[in-house]
């Protein structure tokens, strides 16, 4: 199973990460570059409040060391493409999440280290993170970056033939989602629900922050209710496929991935119970 994970992981989270940036068009994009404050709310702020947030978290609950790892680990990625989707069903601001989105994505390369360094720093030898450096930075790039600016690329070299697979794409999207949580699961099926009595109220806590810390944050820059939706879900949506990479491929650690897949499977009916009464408020 070890091997099976080696392999699928990183061709898994490349698909994912090329298809977030194959949805980004310039349309969207100059949809919200005249709202640089938005932007740049949803790239920066989530770097700045939820390294902290998951810090406070593992100092106040006392998780074991792996999920206190994987928490941190989840703080520190980007916004998971899934967030298109809630901002869709929401019928919020889905061009400005596909931009950030992918532009999280994008600078993922960059800002997983910067919040490695905050956290090594914080957290010290309490938890099992590799120190940042530039090899690190440049894998990262590789594994993050990388697919996102080819899926970008691509878009903007053939947005025909993108626009005509992006339904294909989208359900392809969603069957590697199950298959990476399945292999995660199956590798350790008794240590996953083991956990899951410490992992799920942890993960809880830390989505319901996040989408707390998103709906503040907007309040400073829009007043738009479907911008501040977005913002809300972007934050508290994390790219579970980029952490499941880096716990496997990178540290060699699966029991650190199994936290981040307990916080997307938590994440969902948190927003879709969120999507819900949004709506109903709009109508």
């Amino acid at each position: 199973m070890k091997a099976l994970l080696d392999v699928a992981v990183p061709t898994i989270t490349f698909v994912l990460l090329a298809a977030v940036g194959l949805d980004l068009t310039a349309a969207d994009f100059s949809k919200v570059r005249r709202q640089p404050a938005v932007l740049l709310a949803g790239l920066l702020a989530p770097l700045l409040l939820l390294p902290p947030l998951a810090v406070a978290l593992v100092v106040g609950l006392e998780p074991d060391a792996a999920t206190a790892t994987g928490l941190l680990l989840v703080a520190a990625c980007p916004i998971g493409g899934i967030s298109n989707t809630y901002s869709y069903l929401a019928r919020a601001s889905t061009a400005l999440s596909v931009t950030l989105t992918a532009l999280s994505c994008l600078i993922a390369g960059l800002t997983i280290p910067v919040a490695g360094v905050y956290l090594e720093w914080r957290m010290g030898p309490s938890i099992d993170i590799v120190p940042p450096s530039a090899g690190l930075v440049v894998r990262l790039l590789l594994m993050l970056s990388l697919p996102v600016g080819l899926g970008m690329w691509i878009r903007s070299r053939a947005p025909d033939f993108a626009e005509r697979r992006r339904p294909q794409l989208q359900r392809g999207a969603f069957a590697a989602i199950a298959v990476m949580l399945a292999l995660v699961i199956l590798e350790s099926p008794a240590a996953f629900t083991a956990d899951l009595a410490a992992t799920v109220p942890l993960a809880a806590s830390f989505i319901l922050g996040s989408m707390a810390a998103g709906w503040a944050t907007s309040a400073f820059v829009t007043t738009d209710r479907r911008h501040r939706f977005t913002l809300m879900a972007e934050f508290g949506t994390r790219n579970f496929a980029a952490a499941t990479a880096i716990a496997v491929t990178m540290l060699g650690r699966v029991e650190f991935a199994r936290f981040a897949t307990t916080y997307f499977l938590t994440e969902l009916p948190i927003m879709l119970v969120a999507i819900g009464v949004f709506v109903r408020k709009k109508m």
